[in-house]
């Protein structure tokens, strides 16, 4: 073999290599990610079920040809008042097998983003779904914009499935106890990883929606939720803002220095954005992923609970606030008619 011949093999090798790094560079897990294309070719089989995670009211107004809607929005129809999951499965085995799913059902969820802010609708109903051992689940990339970006038309006649039979298979590994945050706070379990998918205002005591602020002890990192979605320039403002859409090139950045095989929890306020976060870990292989339920909402008003950088929600400025709220609101030119009222 001549020297000029060694060398265009040796180029073309690390050309092959190159080109399946980049290859192998993205989803581990690309089926649980739905395309308007995806929808549009299997909406109508008798073992797929499409799932407008809007209230009512907006899938009235329109939504893709062939879903259904679960009568509310997916956060508020999948958990209690408490926006927690519901520990009797039995009342997901009846909701979902009178939406005509079953355990042989494909579901893709999808929401809205911006609008109605409903996209993180569709990953809290993945994770509740992933929870219940359901393994054919997606949600729809980018939401209901992504299906009107490609053109897609909306129909505002309802639909429905017949009923099927699920049964759970619940998977305790995916949810997160606030017993287990403890030990972790405490230092008493170690070896997880732990995101806070907060806003970074809210990880720093400077946002505080509870009785305080702050964050979980030995939180490894703070990713907001919106932070990993796709940027676009906003048109009036000319800022960079999330658009609803996820791609690996974006958000494997954000994991870059975690540990995939590590159980991984994910927290929020409520433990609802914190399921987009959830969604992610799943897309990039994580093996032990987890969604804190309680999160925030639950530790941030219990004082038993260690809180790291504690701030506390200053009630004066709150008083000022409702206030000032209650001086604009009078202030106000009344709307027609109401006068008479």
């Amino acid at each position: 073999m001549s020297k000029r011949t060694r060398v265009l093999v040796i180029s073309c090798f690390i050309l092959l290599v190159a080109a399946g790094t980049s290859f192998a560079a993205d989803w581990v897990h690309p089926e649980l990610l739905a395309t308007p294309e995806t929808i549009e070719k299997n909406v109508n089989k008798p073992d797929w079920v499409v799932v407008d995670c809007r209230d009512l009211k907006d899938y009235a107004k329109g939504h893709i040809p062939g879903a259904i809607s679960f009568g509310k929005e997916c956060k508020k129809a999948l958990r209690d008042g408490t926006s927690r999951v519901f520990k009797d499965v039995k009342k997901y085995e009846h909701l979902f097998g009178k939406a005509g799913i079953g355990n042989d059902t494909h579901v893709i969820f999808y929401g809205e983003h911006k609008v109605t802010d409903t996209f993180k609708d569709s990953t809290v109903a993945f994770w509740v779904m992933e929870y219940l051992g359901h393994d054919k689940t997606s949600v729809l990339n980018g939401g209901l914009n992504a299906w009107m970006k490609a053109g897609k038309k909306l129909t505002n006649q309802p639909s429905r499935k017949p009923e099927k039979t699920f049964k759970a298979k619940v998977v305790s590994a995916r949810y997160a106890s606030t017993d287990e945050m403890l030990q972790i706070a405490q230092g008493k379990k170690k070896g997880v990883e732990v995101i806070d998918a907060r806003s970074r205002k809210e990880h720093e005591g400077e946002d505080i929606r509870s009785l305080r602020g702050g964050y979980l002890p030995n939180t490894n990192v703070n990713i907001p939720h919106t932070e990993t979605m796709d940027q676009e320039k906003d048109a009036k403002t000319g800022k960079d803002v999330d658009n609803g859409h996820i791609s690996y090139a974006r958000v494997a950045g954000f994991y870059k220095d975690m540990d995939k095989n590590k159980r991984t929890i994910a927290y929020c306020h409520t433990g609802t954005r914190s399921t987009l976060t959830y969604l992610e870990l799943r897309l990039l292989g994580y093996k032990e992923p987890a969604n804190w339920d309680d999160s925030w909402i639950v530790w941030g008003n219990n004082l038993k609970y260690p809180v790291a950088n504690e701030q506390w929600i200053n009630f004066e400025r709150l008083k000022k606030v409702e206030e000032e709220s209650k001086k604009l609101k009078e202030a106000m030119p009344k709307k027609e008619g109401a006068a008479a009222e």
